[in-house]
């Protein structure tokens, strides 16, 4: 169902080895794996026990690491272990190898050389380099395997990180990037920016020196570690490790060779002079303070506290990781123009370094785009995909007012200020808006705005990644009200169904909303497909709504709305047209139980979804367990007992799955849902899964009327695994009480062992429960603490 389309260039990828077992090497295996590619994972033979022994101990490793490389833990007993004097001949039927060992041009040379004799002539190879030359690279391959080669630069860790560098070399057929590329998109999840050959591609060449220029800057203005970092994260778009928590995660050993490298490639470069880790950070790593990895670097645990260095006093202190009032006033401002003005005005030397920082980087940036990328939209994406930035750099300049930031760029630049002396490139103070327009991105290498690229695997993407400024075609729409628009895009006859509500949470207007325009579509579409513009799918329930009707004590209302949650379960499920759920990120209680009840779910391979109920206190009760229950009885109507011991534990404890593969294995997700693992093809798939169900003659599924249920054995059996827990201290007695209440609900009952009811019996059971749960002090506590603080209570 996934396939490309037939215009799509074809590069089939059925088998593929990575050359280096490393932390950067295995994530990459484990991820190759989650996407359903048998891969081989090769390592210098050990000198002791099994000779694959370096490769196995790094599969074993990936159930340490955090977060998750593999997406279902299990998926780590394909990865196939290898190694080069024994299994060279796993090469002869490899159709992509990634070489992912140490950057040392001399050992990737050898190694080449070393299994160029073994490679199938049709196999694409690739250098997952950061930063060296890839053209220097092919030179050690036979000239026939030179066409098939190029860079595939992943950023780490390389599930999570949506970017992947692809680069060319000079004899790189394009055939072989488009099919590549294709691959990396649509199989792997990725967001693929084209770079050229040039000293760490795009991504580590401005995100390397935007950190370089930061830690110019605090010498220069004199700043605490823990300050920068509150100043350079959240507070400005960038991730909460900002500049020097990032730098201990990536290593500092890491970073002073990734420094060096620039060095040492980039002699010419206006800033080299800047390009040497600080005094401060050779003394750290000379100290063996490397970071993360050890324990100890900017930042280290001392007890339940965080400590960072304090240069002046040559010793860990406290963390107090905040900006001053006058800078956290400034950077409060929406209006970005204003805020940079503010800024650039201000005398606080918070505000000033911060100034400093972004005048850098947009005078490197601009400075270097010609030479580095095609377009400014390549560097943006770069940054934003590979960083984690919210805007890349030249995104945040235009955002600031192109021309005025460009002059005061420029005065600093005279004045004598800015880092580098070197003049800003004259199209730059041309009087243009920006980089990005409607006739797409500047290219200051060929001096003309292009559009985005025409690849065929694009058309996937029916809501691709907006640059600054980007517009895409809203749809029409078909009905709204106040919690749902209906909507269509194209004149395939498919409606989408997207939230209005913050986080997608579940109101009467949502559940109202659902109900009516499902009945608009089964008199005017073919299908539909509940797809949020943005993530979450659903957080869940409108929390605060129900807490104000319990305190209230309205009861009635609060047990009509849970009625209500459950006709629209029933509504989707019972639909006459297909109705296709499109999950991405959270899908929580009430989200989740809507995709349990659609016809199929299409699910983005960063999906958590769950039945979280009794984290709040309650039980799931849009029909969730009732699904349950249906669902146990369908797999096994002589003892559905077996099949739920699993989901009991599942929902009783309120685990998420940790991905949509998870979920499946959870109980969440049916075999025959469907996993993405790009999240911008998501409505593109889901869409076609809608029309085949159409096309197929779809017919909802008849109402139950003979469920066999474990009854009151099944709950028993579970009460009894229930006193361990209490026994032991992890459960408190409301814990126990709830669990009880959903165990109740599974198995149908006070009923006997193998009893028939039909699907209300279930209805009512679990509303029942949920309702008496709900009128309890210690859940409306529950409640009441998740919403203030958003963590779980244990009473």
């Amino acid at each position: 169902m996934t396939a490309p389309s037939t215009s799509t260039p074809t590069l089939r990828i059925r088998k593929a080895a990575v050359l280096g077992a490393g932390v950067m090497g295995a994530q990459i295996a484990a991820h190759l794996t989650n996407a359903g590619v048998e891969t081989v994972l090769f390592d210098l033979p050990a000198k002791e026990g099994p000779k694959s022994g370096i490769a196995l101990k790094a599969i074993a490793n990936l159930a340490k690491l955090s977060p998750a490389p593999l997406a279902d833990k299990d998926l780590a007993a394909a990865i196939i272990p290898a190694n080069y004097d024994e299994d060279m001949d796993q090469l002869k039927d490899v159709d992509l190898v990634i070489e992912a060992i140490a950057e040392r041009m001399d050992w990737k040379l050898d190694l080449y050389r070393k299994i160029a004799p073994h490679v199938s002539p049709t196999a694409v190879l690739a250098s997952n380099t950061s930063g060296l030359s890839i053209n220097g690279l092919a030179e050690a391959l036979p000239e026939e395997m030179r066409h098939r080669f190029c860079g595939v630069h992943f950023f780490n860790p390389p599930r999570y990180m949506h970017l992947v560098e692809v680069i060319p070399t000079r004899l790189t057929e394009p055939k072989v990037v488009d099919g590549l590329e294709a691959f990396l998109v649509t199989a792997v999840g990725k967001g693929v920016v084209i770079a050229r050959d040039t000293p760490n591609f795009i991504g580590n060449r401005i995100g390397v020196f935007s950190m370089l220029a930061t830690m110019h800057h605090t010498e220069q203005f004199g700043l605490g570690f823990d300050v920068v970092d509150a100043l350079t994260g959240p507070a400005v778009g960038r991730p909460k490790s900002a500049t020097y928590r990032t730098a201990d995660v990536v290593g500092l050993d890491t970073m002073a060779h990734v420094i060096k490298t620039m060095a040492d490639t980039l002699p010419d470069d206006p800033w080299h002079a800047y390009f040497k880790a600080p005094v401060w950070l050779s003394g750290l790593i000379e100290k063996g303070a490397l970071g993360q990895k050890n324990g100890a670097g900017f930042y280290r645990k001392a007890g339940k506290d965080i400590v960072v260095l304090d240069l002046a006093k040559q010793d860990y202190r406290l963390s107090e990781q905040k900006a001053s009032d006058e800078v956290a006033a400034i950077l409060a401002i929406k209006n970005p123009a204003e805020k940079f003005a503010r800024l650039r005005a201000s005398g606080d030397k918070q505000a000033q370094f911060l100034w400093a920082c972004f005048r850098d980087l947009f005078h490197y940036t601009a400075y270097h785009l010609a030479d580095i990328a095609d377009t400014a939209r390549d560097v943006d994406f770069a940054i934003r995909w590979g960083y984690g930035w919210k805007l890349g750099p030249f995104e945040t300049w235009q955002a600031a007012g192109w021309q005025q930031v460009a002059k005061w760029v420029q005065e600093d630049i005279d004045a004598g200020k800015a880092m580098s002396k070197a003049p800003l490139p004259a199209w730059v103070l041309d009087g243009r808006d920006g980089v990005h327009g409607k006739e797409g991105s500047w290219s200051a290498a060929d001096g003309k705005y292009k559009p985005r690229s025409t690849h065929p695997v694009y058309a996937r993407q029916l809501f691709p990644d907006p640059i600054l400024g980007e517009k895409f075609d809203q749809g029409s729409t078909v009905w709204e009200n106040d919690g749902v628009r209906l909507w269509t895009l194209g004149n395939d006859g498919v409606g989408i169904i997207s939230f209005k509500t913050k986080m997608h949470t579940v109101n009467d207007q949502v559940l109202d909303g659902i109900q009516h325009a499902i009945g608009v579509a089964e008199e005017k579409l073919r299908a539909v497909v509940i797809w949020q513009t943005g993530e979450p799918f659903s957080a869940g329930a409108d929390l605060k709504g129900a807490l104000g009707l319990l305190q209230g004590g309205r009861f009635d209302d609060f047990e009509h709305m849970v009625a209500n949650f459950q006709r629209t379960s029933m509504r989707i499920k019972h639909s006459l047209v297909p109705v296709v759920s499109a999950v991405r990120g959270l899908a929580l209680g009430g989200g989740c139980e809507f995709q349990m009840h659609s016809a199929r779910t299409v699910a983005a391979l960063e999906s958590y979804i769950g039945l979280v109920e009794a984290g709040v206190g309650l039980l799931p009760a849009g029909g969730g367990l009732h699904e349950l229950a249906v669902r146990a009885a369908r797999a096994n109507p002589a003892d559905p007992f077996e099949s739920l011991k699993k989901v009991f534990e599942t929902v009783a404890m309120a685990k998420v799955s940790p991905s949509a593969i998870e979920a499946k294995n959870m109980g969440l997700l049916r075999d025959s849902d469907v996993v993405v693992f790009n999240a911008y093809e998501l409505l593109y798939v889901a869409k076609k899964v809608a029309l085949s169900l159409a096309e197929s003659g779809y017919r909802p599924p008849l109402y139950q009327r003979a469920i066999p249920v474990a009854g009151d054995v099944g709950t028993a059996t579970f009460k009894a695994s229930l006193a361990n827990l209490q026994a032991g201290y992890f459960a408190s007695e409301h814990d126990i009480a709830i669990a009880t209440r959903i165990a109740d609900t599974l198995c149908g009952g006070n009923v006997e062992r193998g009893s028939l009811v039909d699907e209300e019996w279930l209805l009512e059971l679990e509303r029942r429960h949920f309702v008496e749960l709900a009128k309890t002090e210690k859940t409306q506590a529950r409640i009441a603490h998740t919403m203030t603080t958003g963590k779980p209570l244990r009473n």
